[in-house]
């Protein structure tokens, strides 16, 4: 069975004739503009949509689809989240770049080999993406994910080792 994942949302219109502003994942840009379709899930179908153009404004993708020439062509999909098969983006990752859904529910170790928590959630601040972590006592702390702190990951062993910094976890 095809997996899909969530790579934009259809935010509003930009223009008459139907092109899209389409929100993305942050530092995506090119990996975004250079796909040629996406799907859209409606009654928990997938319904593909092939993309005709792309470029850049400002912080958003302007995007034409195949056979939607108009605002109201284009009218049902506002709001909808775009899709693609989880094995588009598996080709373009890096030895070092993982889906967030691979990284959710892994164990958290520090140096030591001591069991620290298990990751909960996976954010950007800008700078880099944030594990949000919950503890053994329950709280959740947020590590940066960069090679400094996650010293390995291992999605095999379900687990991520990490450099833990005086006052990160306690």
């Amino acid at each position: 069975m095809t997996k899909y994942v969530s790579v934009g949302k259809i935010l509003n219109f930009h223009g008459i004739k139907g092109e899209a502003k389409v929100g993305f994942t942050k530092n995506q840009e090119d990996f975004f503009c250079s796909l040629d379709k996406v799907f859209v899930k409606t009654d928990n179908v997938y319904k593909q949509l092939s993309i005709k153009s792309c470029r850049l404004h400002k912080n958003v993708a302007l995007v034409c689809f195949e056979g939607i020439n108009s605002i109201n062509e284009l009218m049902e999909y506002k709001g909808a989240f775009l899709y693609v098969e989880e094995e588009t983006i598996r080709k373009n990752l890096e030895e070092d770049e993982f889906l967030i859904d691979e990284l959710v529910s892994l164990e958290v170790f520090d140096q030591n080999g001591i069991k620290k928590g298990f990751v909960v959630g996976v954010s950007n601040n800008g700078a880099s993406d944030l594990l949000s972590v919950k503890t053994n006592s329950k709280d959740i702390v947020l590590i940066p994910f960069v090679k400094a702190i996650v010293t390995d990951v291992s999605i095999k062993n379900k687990k991520i080792i990490i450099n833990n910094i005086e006052g990160l976890i306690e």
